[in-house]
């Protein structure tokens, strides 16, 4: 992933983002690290994982209503395509965004 784009550019790209909203003291948050990672792993090119700390990006949070962590949303062309308060595991975020990758 390019560090020169912008949060709205990957959003808004034809590449499905997956946003993990987060914070440093959430429990369920840091058990979702090795999820992601399993999951970047699999998936490669075809998604772009970005981590938001809600207590440092307090305006992301409040644009997408983040009322608990982990928050995972999906995005494609600027939608949310998914939607998930919780831990999930690699297998289900993988079918979830094949699903939806694949109707968007």
């Amino acid at each position: 992933m390019s560090e020169s784009k912008s949060f709205q550019d990957l959003i808004n790209g034809n590449t499905p983002v997956l946003v993990d909203f987060f914070a440093e003291w959430c429990g369920p948050c840091k058990t979702m690290k090795p999820v992601l990672e399993q999951l970047k792993r699999r998936m490669q090119d075809e998604l772009h994982i970005i981590k938001v700390d809600i207590d440092r990006s307090q305006a992301a949070a409040m644009q997408f209503q983040i009322q608990s962590v982990p928050t995972l949303i999906l995005f494609r062309k600027g939608q949310i395509l998914w939607r998930h308060s919780g831990t999930a595991s690699a297998a289900q975020l993988e079918q979830v965004i094949q699903q939806h990758s694949a109707t968007a």
